[in-house]
């Protein structure tokens, strides 16, 4: 058992940039994790979820046969897109040479519908993957009463139109919403700030589709993963938690949201 499981995780890590940046974004000691990689030991239940979350694969699998878990594995050929569509696919290719200042990690903040009143910081993180720049976002907020839990998890693509980010997600789950948003720099040469729009569908019982503004903020690279994600949530617009700057940038207009009967819950 402890030897499949090493097997498959390294496997799994070998289509990742770096062992050091998979323990920061999963949240665990770099010496810990390599004892797991080397077959020394095994997780606990509950860093073993965190992995398995982190990699998408169900639990039980990791403790499978190395061959058959790499074979379930192997990327399927992909169809060939239609010609009309073809330009689609190949948009957001070789990006990564042009976006190599924007990689690495930021809290983007927003306000939505399933929120009023409130701005919602959330944790994005873009790499380079063979030369695509690939997004991976987390949401995480829960209201004071428990009567909301969101804890939502987004994959995507990232390319340069125009000086300016284009980034398309879609969540983890099958039924979820695309989301688009487009950011650029509030100065040329700062980017510590990124501003923009988001165009989704609120995480409530009634799915409205809405845009409003969002706000990245870079975050610093001595700040761990596990810190950065414990920041995610929801915060008050005058809390005193929110950086000025960001109030300042999402302005004070409510989000562009469709409503209509056809929308409204039964």
């Amino acid at each position: 058992m402890r030897t499949s499981f090493s097997q498959n995780l390294r496997f799994l890590c070998a289509e990742t940039p770096s062992i050091a940046q998979t323990c920061r974004e999963i949240g665990l000691n770099r010496q810990q994790f390599n004892r797991y990689l080397s077959g020394a030991g095994l997780p606990s239940a509950h860093n073993l979820r965190r992995i398995a979350r982190h990699f998408d694969v169900p639990e039980a699998d990791l403790f499978t046969n190395p061959d058959q878990f790499a074979a379930a594995r192997r990327p399927m050929r992909s169809p060939q897109l239609p010609a009309p569509l073809f330009h689609l696919g190949t948009g957001f290719a070789d990006q990564a040479r042009i976006l190599r200042r924007f990689l690495g990690s930021y809290h983007g903040y927003f306000t939505t519908p399933t929120w009023p009143g409130q701005v919602l910081r959330t944790l994005i993180h873009l790499q380079d993957v063979d030369g695509y720049v690939t997004s991976h976002t987390f949401e995480r907020a829960r209201s004071l009463d428990g009567s909301i839990h969101q804890r939502c998890s987004y994959r995507g693509l990232v390319a340069e139109r125009g000086g300016r980010l284009c980034l398309l997600e879609r969540p983890r789950n099958a039924v979820g919403a695309l989301s688009e948003t487009i950011l650029m720099p509030e100065h040329p040469h700062q980017i510590s700030y990124l501003q923009g729009l988001v165009l989704g569908v609120s995480a409530g019982a009634n799915r409205r589709p809405f845009s409003t503004r969002t706000v990245w903020v870079r975050i610093e690279e001595k700040t761990s993963a596990r810190a950065a994600l414990a920041a995610t949530g929801t915060l008050a617009k005058d809390s005193p938690r929110l950086d000025p700057k960001v109030r300042r940038l999402l302005g004070d207009d409510s989000p562009l949201s469709i409503v209509s009967d056809l929308l409204a819950p039964s």
